[in-house]
């Protein structure tokens, strides 16, 4: 069974039944990376500095969804 197949055999899930699969399978790439998480971590705190220290240009609320 190929995923086209399988795609089309989810669809005719009922909704409660969708979302779980659709559940598991985020589950299942949702799968923790210390090295990628230490990275965002240092690049957090870089920021975090960075808009503390001046060198980083903030916008606020407004300014940012007034654009969408």
């Amino acid at each position: 069974m190929g995923k086209p197949e399988i795609i089309q055999m989810a669809l005719q899930l009922n909704a409660s039944d969708r979302y779980e699969v659709a559940e598991k399978i985020m589950q299942s790439l949702d799968i923790p990376d210390a090295a990628l998480d230490r990275v965002w971590a240092e690049e957090a705190v870089h920021r975090a500095r960075a808009c503390d220290d001046g060198r980083m240009k903030t916008l606020g609320f407004d300014e940012v969804f007034g654009r969408a």
